[in-house]
């Protein structure tokens, strides 16, 4: 959704984060890490109706999170093998690397190969047991990296600050039109997974945006349901949360989560646009 329209579309960017950082197989033995699991993952979620896909890689031998760009170009590849026109993002996180040099490693991918979008979160975030460190120079350095590059900034805001950043950004030049929001709300720190929350910050996306509501662990499906009623997009996946249900009795699935927020989409009669109308909204080649 374009954040000055004043009609609910009828159609919302199916944004897919499959992996992330956290999740381990000791944690669920449903998350993705290994190149050809991700890639299974996502062929099975643009059939369900992912039009964006958000990447992290990890390393195959100790299943931790890493920067190689030779892994995102496994990844990439396998994917782009199936479907050449759904869209990719990968991640420039904090969490784990805090040089510039590795952060970005993931920008230099080439030709078929270079991802549409990058990640770039708007400023320091503490999650429970960790931060993820952006300065502002670390920011700044990122967004012009991916203009270079040709890459369009994935822009994570986790609390209404961070979008007043954007604006500093749009004003500097950094970043331009249409932007892409992911909206992440219930952080333990941050803004909190409400209506009054998530409205407010809506209310402030810069003109001509595109948004996607997401949210940590136990918010993933309130603020799904939310951004759907809102107009807006979803952003999915086990990245976010590994629970189905709220008390935590089942572990989920990427299938099971995708498909209950396609179901929530048919009752608000909206549903995710195709990987090449996704392409079209947000500006993409």
């Amino acid at each position: 959704m374009t954040s000055q329209n004043s009609y609910i579309s009828n159609k919302f960017i199916l944004n897919f984060t499959p992996t992330g950082m956290i999740p381990t197989k000791k944690m669920t033995p449903h998350v993705p890490v290994l190149p050809k699991e991700i890639i299974a993952h996502v062929i099975d979620a643009i059939s369900l109706g992912a039009s964006m896909i958000h990447l992290h890689a990890r390393d195959s031998q100790t299943g931790l999170p890493t920067y190689k760009k030779e892994i995102y170009a496994r990844i990439i590849a396998g994917i782009k093998e199936h479907n050449s026109d759904v869209i990719i993002g990968v991640s420039t996180s904090g969490r784990t690397y805090t040089d510039f040099e590795k952060r970005s490693e993931c920008l230099e991918l080439s030709g078929d190969l270079k991802p549409d979008f990058g990640s770039l979160t708007l400023s320091s975030v503490n999650f429970n047991n960790q931060a993820s460190i952006n300065s502002p120079q670390m920011i700044k350095d990122l967004a012009s990296k991916m203009k270079d590059c040709d890459i369009k900034p994935e822009l994570e805001v986790f609390d209404l600050g961070m979008i007043n950043y954007a604006h500093y950004l749009i004003k500097k030049g950094f970043i331009s039109e249409p932007f892409y929001f992911n909206l992440i709300l219930g952080n333990v720190a941050c803004a909190q997974a409400d209506p009054l929350c998530f409205g407010l910050m809506i209310k402030e996306l810069p003109d001509n945006s595109i948004w996607s509501g997401g949210g940590v662990g136990d918010f993933q499906i309130r603020m799904n349901a939310m951004s759907l009623s809102a107009g807006g997009g979803v952003r999915v996946g086990l990245e976010d949360n590994i629970y189905y249900d709220k008390g935590r009795t089942r572990l989920a699935t990427n299938r099971e989560l995708i498909s209950r927020v396609v179901d929530i989409g048919r009752v608000l009669d909206t549903k995710p646009y195709s990987c090449h109308e996704a392409r079209e909204v947000l500006g993409l080649k």
